[in-house]
């Protein structure tokens, strides 16, 4: 058994609330009818959730903080910073860390990213998802191109200059030069960081129920390579499977997830993942889903949530699960600092993956070859121990 180490930490706070649920999100999201948002009362139900955590992370420093949802960017500036602040009177943060907001273009108004700044804000995830105001229509979205035009000129007033944009392929009406066009209007924008990832019908949402008529398996192929064609050769670099950024850019929060990082989740819904290296455990924590049912339960106890212990067994697939997403991979080193086992372990996966032409070995380095990123879920599911194998 190698030695489990403790990985860097991050904080990842749900903001549950919507405007109107689109009809392929699968995300905790929750529609708000009434005429406010309990914005007080959910920012003191954070920082109570917080402080009952407290012992689960003592000692350690937050490297970054993510604000997502729903729709965070319904929380004025005011809720945002009041909770940032109980959050630095409580835990320290590492010198250059990252926070991000979630941000619809449709819920900003004018000098409210100059807000989030001052608050402690210092990256911003857009989601404008298309800039053709017909497949935003058929997406559900509450926006119109022009909106999310508006929104990064303000992120510009505001100095914010860290900025995501979430973009979708695959869509209904969509075909090649539909998709060029969407990545030609997002590149107009110079984004640091752009997230490109295929529309996928998920179950318990309308299109699953519902669906629409997407572009088939090749077409949907042609759309992907022309796009990525394109984005490598505006300067941008694919890190992970649908994340591009310039150098320097890169997400660092969601590189610690795909990395095996620590992450505490607080908010209706959130998940976590905290190491307890004295302990030898990985626990997976989860809190209430129902944003009500989130509120009452930090009302009335201490802790909330459950919590289960990740079995040393499934620990290296859960691992595989996230580092194989990186185009980088991951090393012998990390992968047994982060699960507590030696990568021996894997070796008939391993092999395997290697003879399929799915995964390179660089020295210590193992990485997913290109084959390996087009088909990366067979690719995980080597990997699979063999009870949970279907």
């Amino acid at each position: 058994m190698s030695t489990l180490e403790t990985p860097p930490l991050a904080l990842y706070v749900h903001l549950p609330w919507c405007v109107r649920k689109c009809p392929y999100c699968d995300f905790n999201s929750h529609v708000h009818r009434s005429e406010e948002l309990p914005e007080a009362e959910y920012v003191a139900a954070l920082l109570a959730d917080l402080e009952c955590e407290l012992p689960t992370i003592a000692g350690r420093v937050v490297e970054t903080v993510f604000f997502g949802g729903g729709t965070p960017s319904l929380f004025g500036e005011r809720s945002i910073a009041a909770f940032l602040d109980g959050v630095r009177s409580r835990v320290a943060f590492a010198p250059e860390v990252e926070i991000t907001l979630e941000a619809n273009p449709g819920t900003i108004e004018h000098g409210r990213f100059a807000g989030y700044r001052d608050a402690g804000v210092n990256r911003i995830s857009l989601g404008a998802q298309s800039f053709g105001d017909r497949q935003l229509q058929l997406l559900g979205r509450i926006h119109a191109a022009a909106d999310t035009g508006r929104a990064i000129g303000e992120l510009g007033d505001a100095r914010l200059r860290n900025f995501n944009l979430d973009l979708m392929y695959a869509l209904p009406e969509q075909g090649v030069d539909g998709a060029l066009i969407d990545i030609e209007a997002a590149l107009a924008f110079a984004p640091p960081h752009l997230s490109h990832y295929q529309l996928t019908l998920e179950p318990g949402t309308v299109y699953y129920t519902r669906p629409p008529v997407l572009p088939d398996e090749d077409l949907t192929e042609a759309i992907q390579e022309t796009c990525h064609a394109r984005l490598a050769a505006a300067g941008y670099d694919r890190y992970e499977v649908s994340a591009w950024a310039r150098p320097g850019a890169q997400c660092r929060h969601n590189l610690n997830y795909w990395r095996y990082g620590d992450y505490l989740g607080i908010g209706a819904g959130a998940h976590g993942k905290l190491t307890d290296v004295r302990a030898g455990t990985i626990v997976r924590t989860e809190k209430p889903k129902q944003p009500r049912s989130y509120l009452a339960a930090v009302a009335a106890s201490g802790v909330v949530g459950t919590r289960t212990s990740v079995p040393v067994a499934t620990r290296p697939f859960e691992f595989m699960l996230n580092a194989l997403r990186l185009l980088d991979g991951f090393t012998t080193a990390e992968f047994e600092a982060r699960t507590g086992a030696p990568l021996a372990s894997q070796h008939p996966a391993l092999e395997t993956a290697l003879a399929r032409g799915l995964l390179a070995q660089a020295g210590v380095r193992w990485a997913p070859t290109a084959l390996g990123m087009r088909f990366l879920n067979d690719l995980q599911g080597l990997f699979l121990p063999p009870d949970l194998a279907p």
